[in-house]
């Protein structure tokens, strides 16, 4: 008589894929900022100019942000496993392509692989944690991991980047990403098993172009914002024809026999909630590392390291309450509690950040603020990634995590992009009339960096009032529409 069949892992091994896991998205995280603080030394280096900065940014952007929902559906069409090994063998390449770059143009291709590389890796590795663990006690401890990991990747990536330039080269950065990447592969060889289980939809061609194309006119538009005024033809022109494109696309999966994104996947109230509630949040995470390093560095006189460093009691907050939250505090009270207990939490540390004056000492003042805006951001990022994909058939796992993805992607790119204009046109305002000196530019920069925390702060209402009211009163439980799946 044949063994039965597993359907998942043993609770060994389970723990070991989750830690591969782990490591690839602490991998994409860290890509961003490892390469921001590289960018300096790597221009230098090079010698390109200052507009081309922004292409070495731009290019890793443009190919991650609009490919990610084509890496869902090709994971679920060909399978996880072979998706989520591909991207990390394509990171793997296009990090030791872009240390060894010896221009501007190989440096940009290399960057733009990174991004297509992290399109694929980043949905399958998301859809392989829920399908691993089906358990709701352990499915709640492994997202309370993965939430704890994405955070490290962003604390450890600038105080990283700052040691790893500073003495040893900014090429060394990406040879660290090679090097990391290639032991996951390897990792992730021996333990993922093959998955099993039938195809029976294909590639739908209209909307992977009508997405693409839109969610690339909507990534470059933000970015041209943050560069540009909004009245250039960069800005507005891409994000207007994002519009069409995306309302072309929302419309077309209501009809196409294989839907790229079928509408129930976003269709579900818990889900529709927890995909508003990370947009607002993921905009949160950009703009509190972009604007808070701008105070800790120009305010305070931090350096890269210092600066990376000054960040992680607020990472410890958000490791320590992804579990908590997902585990203790979901199964209990339930969605609407928790996300709004969270944003709470972070509009709070959000509220104080932009309190903050120019000499605010560290232990007494920023401390404090980051530690309850971590806190807060741990709480919901955790929830909200559990919640966006609970109860997703397997077929629809893949192309559900990238839906996840890109709704963090893009709320950090709009996130980005608003903020620049709002800091920038307060610092202005603050100016007019003033004598231009040291002084008045400091506390005119000041202000702008107030006034993106203040609105960032404001802006969790929207979890408050759109995203909470959608979710069901009752505690989060697997929905009978889950059926476990062998990853390993």
């Amino acid at each position: 008589m044949p063994p039965p069949h597993r359907t998942t892992p043993a609770p060994r091994r389970r723990w070991w894929i989750l830690g591969v896991l782990s490591t690839a998205q602490v991998l994409v995280v860290l890509d961003g900022t490892v390469m921001n603080i590289a960018l300096p030394s790597a221009q230098a280096d090079l010698g390109f100019s200052d507009d081309g900065r922004q292409w070495i940014v731009t290019a890793y952007a443009l190919a991650f942000g609009s490919l990610l929902l084509l890496g869902g559906r090709v994971a679920d069409l060909f399978g996880r496993r072979a998706a989520f090994l591909a991207g990390l063998a394509g990171f793997a390449g296009t990090s030791a392509l872009a240390g060894l770059a010896g221009g501007f143009g190989v440096l940009v291709a290399a960057r733009a692989g990174q991004g297509l590389s992290s399109a694929l890796l980043a949905p399958a590795a998301l859809s392989l944690v829920g399908i691993t663990f089906t358990d709701p006690g352990e499915r709640a401890t492994a997202f309370g991991v993965w939430g704890a990991a994405a955070g490290a990747g962003g604390a450890v990536g600038m105080p990283l980047g700052g040691v790893l330039t500073q003495y040893l080269g900014w090429r060394s950065a990406m040879y660290a990403n090679t090097v990391v990447a290639g032991l996951a592969l390897a990792a992730g060889a021996l333990l993922l098993a093959r998955d099993r289980h039938p195809r029976t939809s294909r590639l739908d061609v209209p909307g992977t172009l009508l997405v693409g194309t839109g969610l690339f006119c909507l990534v470059y538009g933000f970015a041209a914002a943050a560069n540009h005024p909004w009245s250039a033809v960069a800005t507005w022109g891409f994000l207007a024809a994002a519009g069409v494109l995306l309302t072309a696309f929302a419309w077309w999966q209501t009809r196409a026999r294989h839907p790229l994104l079928p509408p129930r996947v976003v269709l579900d109230r818990d889900r529709a909630a927890s995909l508003i509630a990370l947009l607002q949040t993921s905009s949160a995470v950009f703009g509190i590392f972009l604007f808070g390093t701008y105070y800790l560095q120009r305010s305070l006189g931090y350096g890269p390291a210092a600066t990376g460093l000054a960040y992680l009691p607020m990472i410890a907050a958000l490791i320590a309450t992804s579990p908590l939250a997902t585990r203790v505090l979901l199964p209990r009270l339930g969605p609407r509690t928790v996300i709004a207990a969270g944003a709470a939490l972070a509009a709070s540390g959000l509220l104080l950040l932009g309190s903050l004056g120019l000499d605010s000492p560290y232990p007494s003042a920023v401390l404090p603020a980051l530690v309850l805006t971590g806190a807060g951001l741990g709480t919901i990022i955790t929830a909200t990634t559990s919640l966006a994909t609970l109860g997703v058939a397997p077929a629809d796992s893949g192309v559900a995590s990238a839906t996840v993805n890109a709704m963090q992607y893009v709320g950090g790119s709009v996130g980005v992009a608003l903020l620049t204009t709002v800091s920038t046109a307060t610092a202005a305002a603050r100016l007019a009339g003033a004598v231009p000196d040291a002084t008045a530019r400091a506390r005119a920069d000041l202000a702008g960096y107030h006034a993106a925390f203040q609105w960032l702060a404001a802006a969790f209402a929207v979890c408050l009032l759109v995203a909470v009211p959608l979710y069901r009163r009752s505690p989060a439980t697997r929905r009978p529409d889950t059926a476990p799946e062998r990853a390993g």
